[in-house]
């Protein structure tokens, strides 16, 4: 299941267990590129938070991560910041930096 995260529940949605945000904008291509994969990815993969993050809607949180490009996908365990991938990448890239998360 995808998640549409605010600034209200991001941290109560990454606190706990394996989460992946994508950070987003409704007018940037390469997102827009992106988007399908996530989606894929959300409806496919159990136990895992999937989440997506407007950075126009919530550039706080943007900043506090340090994400300077979009799109950018930030991997959390437990809370804390695993790994991250900047730009479009494919689904294998992302299956496989959450299967390390598991381990």
């Amino acid at each position: 299941m995808l998640n549409e995260l605010t600034h209200d529940s991001f941290d109560d949605k990454i606190k706990q267990g394996i989460a992946v945000v994508d950070f987003w904008a409704p007018w940037c291509g390469p997102c827009k590129l992106l988007g399908p994969v996530i989606e894929e990815i959300a409806k496919e993969v159990d136990g895992v938070m999937i989440g997506k993050l407007n950075v126009d809607e919530y550039p706080e949180l943007a900043g506090k991560y340090g994400v300077m490009s979009i799109p950018t996908l930030l991997y959390f365990k437990d809370g804390e910041l695993k790994d991250s991938s900047i730009g479009v990448v494919s689904k294998n890239v992302i299956q496989k930096k959450i299967e390390l998360l598991k381990t």
